[in-house]
């Protein structure tokens, strides 16, 4: 039993190692920044030049004009700006947490910086806005209208800032972009920023008219999103983007129950558009995510599957997707989160936002796992601390669990030589013959008047299984622990050790531990089993560092329950199996003084 436990162990982590290395493999990382880039972002005043203006066209629009006034403003060459600003420009917005660059043309981010969150390979902040994309693509916040003509004009225009700087302080700032023609046309954008513990919500509002015509457009958020990372390591994977989606979608069937759909780019060619009442829509990619609140209001979101060449020549491919907004009640007064998945952040936004980190379907084991983690990480202060914290106090819990185990396995090595003799008796026999049966009937009789009962030793193994696939699930995902350090060389739980000491470690615990812990494994067997050790460790090599502490602490606590189990329950007691001819010889003089015994009465 115990031999089958292992296995299966064994082989759900191979499940889970090709599942992560080989069905989602890792996506291309995303641009780059260098650094005369955030140089420029930083620069208290910003400079046109700093910012090389980017070609802007619309992307792809279905459409047919709105009105003849629509095609015939559309069309005259003479129309001038009456409202609008006379350069190129960026504005800067800055919080505590983010620093984004607006740009006058068409009124969008061209940066969304995270200051919290450094990039692992070049150490600058992580820009959620993609550079250096085709012409064609639309940044963030980009309004789309039923005639391209009109779409094209508003995104080439150069909006009037109402600031040339925002910085959030105590109170609630508003960075609004106007711009009108001589045709009429007139478009407002307003971004407003509240203050609050973590700044990444911006509300956007937008207005656009045609004479005394109002305008309907819908929201483009463009290729989306930046900071996609990536590791050699398939333990540890960076999910690239894709759609996320939270509501009570129109099926084919109907409306379907309220739940998270994440299309994929195979999903997006066979159906782009999604309609409902919608709780939030937008794309995320593995730590971060971009949606709009809607708060589960009828509406429909469009995504369009956005494959684009690599950023230096024999380098990866980028892999991104655009998404399209068309708001509640054509109305464009909607909140968008642009952040980091941190689990507390999203609370407080929206608590369906939650459902955007991904735990796979331990969810509600992993969930109560990461509040327990991050409240113990306010007292701590260091995450591979709090790691190890809470894999002790989940150890404790689950004590009982873990000497019944060992209680059983030494009872079961007790009853071992009593097993094997009944089973040397009956190994004359045939599989198929009837008397075979009468083995497992002695079996069961003989653990039945010792108290073992087989299951009652790995029942209590394989309960622990969804626990360390919730942590994995968990240590993979949690956006907090991304790039925090524990100790010395560890300078990142979300990746593996750079120098492999805590696997090595963790494979020699490994085998003390199996050493110490009873079995009724044959020689050979218990052989075949300390290789489990070597690839479990091989495999701990490159899985997160985090899980690799989990595991370890895990191991020496078991060895010290193990140590202490065994001085409660007493040494082994060593039981001598008669051979068949002394036990048929008792068996008779038993069967002799129960006649006697019956006669004289």
């Amino acid at each position: 039993m115990e031999r089958r436990v292992l296995l299966a162990f064994l082989l759900s982590l191979l499940v889970l190692l090709v599942y992560q290395s080989l069905v989602v493999p890792p996506p291309a990382p995303g641009p780059r920044r260098d650094a005369a880039e955030a140089d420029a972002a930083a620069a208290p005043s910003p400079a046109p030049a700093a910012r090389p203006d980017p070609p802007l066209a619309p992307a792809a629009a279905p459409v047919s004009p709105d009105t003849e006034a629509i095609e015939a403003g559309a069309a005259d060459s003479a129309i001038t700006p009456v409202v609008a600003d006379d350069r190129v420009r960026d504005i800067v917005f800055e919080s505590e947490r983010v620093l984004a660059v607006f740009r006058n043309r068409g009124g969008s981010p061209v940066s969304w910086e995270l200051r919290d969150h450094l990039d692992q390979e070049t150490g600058q902040p992580i820009d959620l806005v993609p550079r250096e994309l085709p012409a064609g693509e639309l940044p963030p916040f980009s309004l789309v209208f039923e005639d391209p003509a009109l779409t094209a004009r508003a995104a080439e225009a150069l909006y009037r800032p109402s600031a040339s700087r925002v910085s959030l302080g105590d109170r609630v700032e508003t960075l609004a972009f106007e711009f009108e023609d001589s045709s009429g046309f007139r478009v407002r954008k307003e971004y407003e920023f509240e203050p609050g513990a973590h700044g990444y919500l911006v509300r956007f509002r937008a207005t656009a008219s045609l004479g005394d015509r109002r305008l309907s457009p819908v929201v483009e958020w463009g290729p989306a999103l930046g900071g996609v990372e990536s590791s050699s390591s398939g333990m540890v994977y960076r999910e690239g983007p894709r759609g996320v989606i939270f509501g009570r979608l129109v099926g084919v069937e109907g409306v379907e129950d309220e739940d998270m759909t994440r299309p994929t780019a195979s999903d997006v060619l066979a159906r782009p558009s999604y309609s409902g009442q919608i709780g939030f829509a937008g794309v995320d990619n593995h730590y971060f995510v971009a949606v709009a609140v809607t708060g589960r209001r009828e509406a429909e979101v469009t995504y369009r599957y956005v494959p684009l060449p690599p950023l230096v020549p024999d380098g990866p491919s980028r892999e991104l997707m655009a998404f399209r907004l068309r708001a509640p009640d054509d109305s464009i007064d909607v909140p968008f989160f642009v952040g980091p998945k941190e689990f507390d952040v999203l609370e407080q936004v929206d608590p369906a936002l939650i459902r955007s980190i991904d735990f796979g379907w331990l969810g509600w084991l992993v969930v109560p796992l990461h509040r327990s983690l991050t409240w113990i990480h306010g007292f701590v202060g260091n995450w591979g601390w709090a790691i190890v914290l809470l894999t002790v106090l989940v150890n404790i819990i689950i004590f009982p669990l873990r000497h019944k185990s060992v209680v059983s396995m030494r009872k079961m090595q007790e009853v071992q030589p009593e097993m094997k003799a009944i089973q040397e008796r009956y190994a004359h026999l045939k599989a198929t013959d009837p008397d075979k049966q009468k083995m497992n009937q002695e079996i069961m009789a003989l653990y039945r008047d010792r108290g073992v009962n087989p299951a009652s030793g790995c029942l209590p193994m394989l309960l622990t299984f969804p626990i360390l696939f919730a942590f994995f699930s968990l240590l993979r995902s949690a956006v907090e622990i991304r790039g925090e350090p524990f100790v010395g060389w560890i300078t990142d739980l979300s990746v593996e050790d750079p120098l492999y000491i805590t696997p090595i470690v963790m494979g020699a615990s490994m085998v003390l531990q199996q050493k110490m812990t009873p079995t009724q494994a044959d020689p050979m067997q218990q052989k075949i089993m300390m290789l489990m050790p070597v690839v479990f460790t091989f495999m701990f090599v490159w899985a997160p560092s985090g899980l690799v502490l989990y595991w370890l602490t895990s191991n020496v606590i078991g060895i010290l329950q193990t140590v202490v189990t065994n001085r409660v329950i007493g040494p082994p007691k060593t039981r001598t199996v008669r051979p068949p001819a002394e036990r048929r010889v008792k068996k008779s003089r038993k069967a002799v003084g129960a006649g006697k015994k019956a006669k004289a009465q």
